[in-house]
């Protein structure tokens, strides 16, 4: 939201958003649309004294978010290219740093990171020792200490945008309280032809790593108009991983596991977000996700052109190329072997996803981020962390011991399922 705010002029959909959203607030709190922007301006204090020098205009309200930015000639439409709509028709910072959940992160130290043998102080050689046997605690409490490491996309990263920011009756004060959490813009762009650049690790100083290589879904989509041609061959996926695991074996400690992770099915997001509401258009019926992906596409802005698609042909091509890709990485997984690391292969758990959030009373579509109708949500995230470290622990039972570290997360999470 911060960030739509401040750079509004520079992009077409912050603007149709931002304007939608102050057209809703007068709706919602039956007020003009000046004072549903000082309402938004005061939810933001950080820019609220820029927040008017931003908006120098008046909304009327027989114009939709669309005519308003078309007007002002923030949105435009270039020669021989189609007029983008995302309604059907008009109405007549914080420095970087490390959170409190990664202590063993700081950004500015490059030698703090999870994996990293413990060192001991010359000033204080007993930290950390207990005093009455001279056994460090770590040793005595902690079992075996590892990296665990995610190459992946964005799928991976946990993306989430509070829905509550994208429905003008459930906009306050209290929905920005954990804005300084938000102002991290997620740029996980990872997949099989650039994930080396996304892990650093040191063979001599760290511990044994439990690699995830999930790059699920940008091998296969882009936002491309030609799509089919820029996706990734079974020829370049084999050749990207086999460097990939090339330079895992000369750069993990001896000891370490890999899992490769299958690409997923993404037909699942269209067939089950299509026809239902964008968090947008909830107030008024009035914007589906066919809508916003038909929009984004416009602007040549969609995440995936692929699947996020009316065009049944090309979500089955997609899907087809995907299956594909994971049976490179099946084939690997059965027929290379690395003196560094063991390696097996999982298919990307989503079936699994799905059968167990139906068995807790969830709906599929809820599996979905609301926001951009593309990302796994927060419950899809903690199942499939839960359903993969099951299948991991089968698979090294001498090494992971029991216990799944996600039994716990897992109900803290559907304590808040975010916004369902």
């Amino acid at each position: 939201m911060l960030h739509l705010m401040k750079h509004w002029q520079e992009c077409p959909y912050g603007c149709v958003y931002v304007v939608s959203i102050i057209e809703q607030l007068a709706q919602v709190h039956n007020s003009t649309t000046k004072e549903a922007l000082e309402r938004l301006c005061n939810f933001l204090p950080e820019i609220n004294y820029l927040c008017f020098a931003t908006f120098p205009f008046r909304i009327e309200t027989e114009m939709n978010a669309d005519m308003v930015c078309y007007s002002l000639k923030l949105c435009k439409q270039d020669a021989g290219q189609p007029r983008c709509l995302l309604y059907h028709t008009p109405k007549v910072s914080y420095p970087w740093g490390y959170h409190w959940r990664g202590k063993d992160c700081n950004d500015g130290r490059p030698t703090v990171y999870p994996g990293r043998r413990t060192q001991k102080s010359f000033f204080f050689p007993n930290q950390g020792v207990d005093p009455k046997d001279g056994i460090p605690y770590e040793q005595k409490f902690c079992t075996e200490s590892k990296g665990v490491i995610l190459l992946g996309d964005s799928a991976g990263a946990r993306f989430h945008i509070p829905t509550e920011w994208m429905t003008a009756a459930q906009l306050s004060l209290k929905s920005f309280s954990n804005l300084p959490l938000h102002k991290y813009q997620d740029e996980s762009r990872g997949c099989s032809r650039n994930l080396l650049n996304l892990m650093k690790r040191n063979q001599l100083l760290d511990n044994p790593a439990i690699v995830i290589y999930a790059a699920i879904g940008n091998d296969v989509c882009n936002g491309k108009p030609d799509t089919v041609a820029h996706m990734t061959t079974p020829e370049q996926m084999h050749s990207n991983v086999m460097q990939t695991l090339d330079y895992l074996n000369g750069h993990l400690p001896k000891g370490s596991h890999v899992i490769l992770t299958g690409l997923v099915d993404g037909r699942f997001l269209w067939d089950q977000l299509h026809k239902r509401y964008h968090p947008l258009g909830q107030l008024n019926n009035d914007i589906t996700y066919e809508q916003l992906y038909s929009f984004l596409s416009c602007l040549q802005a969609n995440p995936c052109n692929d699947w996020l698609s009316s065009n049944k042909t090309l979500r089955d091509l997609t899907s087809e190329r995907a299956l594909q890709l994971s049976n490179v990485l099946k084939e690997i997984a059965r027929s290379k072997k690395y003196a560094n690391f063991d390696i097996f292969y999982m298919d990307f758990p989503l079936v699994e996803i799905a059968e167990e959030w139906h068995s807790r009373g969830g709906e599929a579509w809820q599996l979905i981020e609301p926001t951009d109708g593309f990302h796994p949500s927060q419950i899809a995230s903690a199942l499939g962390a839960r359903i993969f470290w099951q299948k991991a622990l089968r698979e090294w039972p001498h090494i992971l011991g029991k216990e799944n570290p996600f039994n716990k997360q897992i109900e803290d999470v559907f304590g808040d399922q975010g916004g369902y």
